[in-house]
């Protein structure tokens, strides 16, 4: 699993979005000439504003939710467009996101998985999350990660 962050300094006053306020959801995907894109969103379930920014850690799960091999590579532009880096606030009730992108055409030497889950730790924590990949998804190689954006901005 890789380690999150890479964002500016938390917002000063404001607790920073850790996993016991957030709830982690699918979003969905979709797929362009052999690669795919994977939206997920965090919600804040607190009761106050809590501060986040950077990249989340991920881990490809297999169908009974053991470890996959994943070698995430955090970016702010993919196949799939451009995320801004920055820092964010969001409210109660409110929601950022993420999104994946995933070679579905193996490279020489690359060997393809299927993932039927994801586990995640939000930028500034340690703590993990999981969620389901329902039809499972194809991997074969390097996954792109973006940077955290406001609602479903980073898979909009």
């Amino acid at each position: 699993m890789t380690s999150a962050g890479g964002g500016a300094a938390p917002t000063v006053g404001v607790a920073l979005c850790r996993a016991g306020v957030l709830r982690l959801s699918f979003l969905g995907g979709r797929a362009a000439a052999g690669h795919g894109e994977l939206g997920f969103s965090l919600r804040n379930t607190g009761t106050t504003p809590c501060s986040t920014g950077g990249y989340p850690g991920i881990l490809f799960l297999d169908r009974s939710g053991a470890p996959l091999p994943t070698t995430p590579r955090h970016t702010t532009d993919d196949f799939f467009g451009h995320v801004a880096l920055g820092r964010l606030a969001i409210p109660p009730g409110a929601s950022f996101s993420f999104r994946l992108g995933v070679s579905q055409v193996a490279g020489p030497g690359a060997g393809c998985r299927t993932a039927y889950g994801l586990q995640v730790i939000a930028p500034d924590d340690t703590q993990t999350m999981r969620v389901g990949l329902p039809a499972g998804t194809s991997e074969c190689g390097t996954t792109t990660v973006s940077p955290v954006a406001p609602g479903s901005g980073a898979f909009g």
